[in-house]
């Protein structure tokens, strides 16, 4: 790392507004979407981070232009918040991790988000590749970082826990830096807690910087109204009898007054806060990557959020009394309600999907940019993407 660069631990927001619900997967048509609005609330909401991808879809096009409209730009100048987007990922079976992908994925990127440089660039869904080309992509990232300053962080994302400590392994012994980032998605949860339980040390002494936590609904999992399909159809990858746990969990909260989805993300956020914070962000607080699709999901993320801080909000303002008591009953009825759904949950409890699945080839046999995937414009970019296929974050 760049020695006038400050460890990202120390500067990265601990609350991070992901926006692989901005495409068609977690909805039915992304044209619905209140994208601008989105956006705009969370800036005002103090909201100083925000995730996304070329995978999803319109996301990255979508999150620039709402982050360039005047009123935007008049408030919240480009340092005031972090971008953090991904290479390597083209489609549901498509990857290219090679250092002229990287190179026009992070060009493209850049053009599309209407911005001089990204905050942090992960190698997107490390699983589906080799190790060797995880290792080309991380060297090229940081060639851009040092030569040409358009990258600031690097790091990787991706779904199964051993396999994201085994890369940050690697990439320590190899190349003698650590990665600045490892995200995962999916795996702390009231589902799923294989983060902590198997990454967090791992990932500390292959010395990682920040470990953010995406996805504390596990991909729409947890869900009351079960996983979300969108416009592509059912996605989700777990199996109909884990499903169908969680089916059961959700009605057991119902009868106790509550959402299946509210629970799991107080929870979630509460914890990841504690657990996560010994490679979290800014004010040593774990890192959560959460995602909306309006404003009302956002204001509610917000105020469990604002609470899980115990009593400042995530401005610095203190809040009053009777929201800190609130907060401090809530967080305990959340813990009983928590055990609960993981006791329902049964052998489900801590269960993992194969990521990727045993039928999956990358179906890209020319590596770079070839002719049909030519650096274009951002106009044209805007049509593709509609077509863009999208899964998981």
């Amino acid at each position: 790392m760049p020695q006038t660069q400050p460890p990202l631990s120390t500067i990265l927001p601990p609350l991070v507004c992901g926006t692989a619900t901005f495409n068609n997967q977690y909805n039915p048509s992304v044209d619905l979407l209140p994208t601008n609005a989105i956006i705009e609330r969370a800036l005002s909401l103090g909201v100083r981070a925000f995730d996304t991808s070329p995978y999803y879809g319109p996301s990255e096009i979508l999150l620039g232009t709402a982050l360039n409209t005047p009123t935007v730009l008049a408030a919240h100048p480009r340092s005031s918040y972090f971008l953090i987007t991904k290479v390597g990922r083209i489609g549901g079976s498509e990857f290219d991790y090679s250092a002229e992908w990287v190179r026009y994925s992070v060009q493209r990127s850049l053009e599309r988000l209407k911005t001089g440089w990204l905050d942090v660039v992960y190698c997107h869904d490390v699983e589906f590749v080799t190790p060797t080309e995880v290792l080309g992509a991380i060297k090229e990232l940081r060639r851009l970082r040092d030569v040409e300053g358009t990258v600031k962080y690097v790091g990787i994302s991706g779904y199964p826990v051993p396999l994201l400590c085994e890369l940050a392994e690697l990439v320590l012994r190899e190349t003698g830096e650590p990665l600045d980032a490892v995200m995962s998605y999916a795996n702390f949860t009231l589902q799923n807690a294989t983060l902590a339980t198997e990454g967090l040390e791992r990932l500390r002494r292959a010395g990682v910087g920040v470990v953010p936590n995406a996805s504390v609904l596990g991909m729409g999992l947890l869900r009351s109204q079960g996983v979300p399909v969108g416009g592509k159809g059912d996605f989700h990858p777990a199996p109909d009898q884990l499903r169908r746990a969680v089916a059961s969990a959700a009605r057991w909260i119902e009868w106790h007054g509550e959402r299946l989805e509210v629970v799991a993300i107080r929870w979630g956020l509460e914890n990841w806060a504690e657990v996560g914070s010994t490679l979290g962000g800014k004010g040593g607080i774990g890192v959560s990557v959460m995602g909306v699709s309006n404003v009302g999901e956002l204001e509610e993320t917000m105020r469990v959020w604002n609470s899980v801080l115990d009593g400042i909000d995530i401005a610095g303002r203190n809040v009053g009394k009777e929201e800190k008591e609130w907060s401090i009953e809530r967080r305990a009825d959340v813990e009983v309600l928590g055990r609960g759904v993981m006791d329902l949950l049964g052998k489900w409890k801590g269960f993992a999907w194969s990521s990727p699945d045993e039928n999956y080839v990358n179906i890209r046999t020319v590596k770079g940019v070839v002719d049909e995937v030519a650096p274009m414009s951002v106009e044209k970019h805007e049509n593709v993407a509609k077509v863009d296929k999208s899964s998981r974050l």
